[in-house]
C-alpha cells in the first residue's frame, strides 16, 4: 500500500508542477505580446500623426506635443500651421482612434462572454443602432440644438442609452435575463432602429444633411477635437477595460454557461446587468463620437484569443491593444487613400472584416462536421 500511495504522490506532483510550469509560459507569452504591442501602439501613434496631405517629421511632432503638455521648448522652432496641424487636427484624431478601437475590442469580447456567442459584437445589441438614429435627428432635425456644438454627440449617446434600456426591459420582461433573451431582443430593436434611421433619412428635405448622416453611419474621427468629449471618452475607454479586467473571472464562468456561473457563486443575471450597463455606456459614448464603425469588436476579440488563448484576464489587454493599433491605422487609410477626399473608416474596417467573418464561418462549418 505504501509503495501505491507514494507513486499516486508522485503523480499528483508531477501534474501539479507541470501545471505550474505551464502557466508560468503563459504569463511570460502574455507579458511579451503585451509589451510588444504596447511598444508598436506607441509608434503607430507617433507615425499616424506624421502622416497625411502634408508629412510632418516625428522629431517635429515630438516637438509640439512637448511644447504643449511640459512647454519645452518654451520659443516654437516650427511654423503655426505645423502646429495647427499637430496639435488641433492629427492628435486629437489619432488619440480618439485609438481609444475607440480599443473600446469596440474589448466590449466585443464582453459581449461574446455574455451570449456565449462568437459572432457578437456591439452592433449585436442595437446600440449602434440607437446612436445613429439619435445623431441622425440631431443633423437632420436640430434634435438637441439645446446643446450647442456638442449636440450631435449627447443626442447620439442619450440614443444609444435609450436603445440598452428597451433592449434590457424587453430581454427581461417575463423571465429572467439569458443569452438568448439578449440577443434576439438586440437583434429585433436594432432593426427597429435601423428603420427609424432610414425613415428619417427620407423624411429630411435636406440633401446635404442626408449625406452627413450616411457617412457618419460608416464611422468618420473626423470629429475629433480637445475637449470634454474625447476626455470623456478616453476616461471611460480606461474605466471599462480596468473593470473587464477585474471582471475576468466572472467572464470567463459565463463563457462557459450559467451553470457553472452558479457554481462558482455568481449570479448571471446580475452579472449581466452590470455588464450590459458598462458596454451600453462604453459603446454609446464612442459611436456618439465617431460614428457607427462595424467589425473592429468581432475580429479583434478572435485575434487576441488566437494570441494569448481564451482566459479573458488575458484577452482583455491584448485585444484593447490591438483594436487601437488597427483603427489608428484604418483612420490613416482611410484620410490618404483618396485625398482630398476621405473614405468613411467602416469601409476600410469591413474590407478586412468581412473577408475574416467568412473563414470564421467556414472554419466553424468546418469544426460541426
Amino acid at each position: 500500500m505504501a509503495p501505491a500511495i507514494s507513486a499516486t504522490n508522485s503523480v499528483v506532483h508531477e501534474r501539479s508542477s507541470t501545471d505550474d510550469l505551464g502557466q508560468r509560459t503563459r504569463r511570460r507569452r502574455t507579458l511579451a505580446w503585451v509589451c510588444g504591442l504596447s511598444a508598436v501602439l506607441l509608434a503607430t501613434l507617433v507615425t499616424a500623426v506624421c502622416i497625411g496631405a502634408v508629412a510632418l517629421p516625428p522629431s517635429t511632432v515630438a516637438q509640439v506635443v512637448a511644447h504643449h503638455v511640459l512647454g519645452l521648448p518654451s520659443e516654437a522652432a516650427w511654423s503655426p500651421s505645423d502646429d495647427a496641424i499637430v496639435w488641433q487636427v492629427r492628435l486629437p484624431r489619432v488619440l480618439l482612434g485609438a481609444a475607440v478601437g480599443a473600446a469596440l475590442a474589448v466590449c466585443g469580447v464582453a459581449l461574446q462572454a455574455m451570449v456565449r456567442n462568437l459572432l457578437a459584437d456591439p452592433y449585436l445589441l442595437g446600440i449602434t443602432s440607437g446612436a445613429s438614429t439619435g445623431a441622425a435627428g440631431a443633423i437632420l432635425f436640430g434634435v438637441g440644438a439645446g446643446f450647442g456644438e456638442n449636440a450631435l454627440s449627447v443626442s447620439a449617446f442619450l440614443g444609444a442609452l435609450a436603445a440598452s434600456v428597451v433592449v434590457f426591459v424587453v430581454a427581461r420582461a417575463g423571465g429572467r435575463l439569458t443569452s438568448l433573451r439578449l440577443l434576439l431582443a438586440g437583434v429585433a430593436v436594432g432593426y427597429a432602429l435601423y428603420a427609424a434611421t432610414g425613415f428619417l433619412i427620407v423624411a429630411s428635405d435636406s440633401a446635404e444633411g442626408s449625406r452627413s448622416v450616411l457617412f457618419w453611419l460608416l464611422g468618420s474621427l473626423g470629429l475629433a477635437r480637445w475637449g470634454v468629449p474625447l476626455a470623456s471618452v478616453l476616461v471611460l475607454v480606461g474605466v471599462t477595460v480596468l473593470a473587464l479586467t477585474l471582471w475576468s473571472r466572472h467572464l470567463d464562468a459565463l463563457a462557459v454557461g450559467d451553470e457553472t456561473a452558479h457554481t462558482l457563486g455568481i449570479s448571471p443575471t446580475g452579472f449581466r446587468v452590470r455588464l450590459l450597463c458598462l458596454v451600453s455606456l462604453c459603446v454609446g459614448a464612442v459611436v456618439a463620437a465617431s460614428g457607427g464603425i462595424g467589425f473592429v469588436g468581432l475580429v479583434i476579440p478572435h485575434l487576441a484569443r488566437r494570441i494569448v488563448g481564451a482566459a479573458h484576464r488575458r484577452v482583455v489587454v491584448v485585444a484593447a491593444l490591438l483594436g487601437a493599433i488597427f483603427l489608428v491605422w484604418a483612420d490613416v487609410v482611410a484620410r490618404v487613400a483618396l485625398y482630398p477626399r476621405e473614405l468613411p473608416i467602416g469601409i476600410i474596417t469591413a474590407l478586412v472584416g468581412a473577408p475574416f467573418l467568412l473563414v470564421l464561418v467556414r472554419r466553424f462549418h468546418a469544426t460541426r462536421s
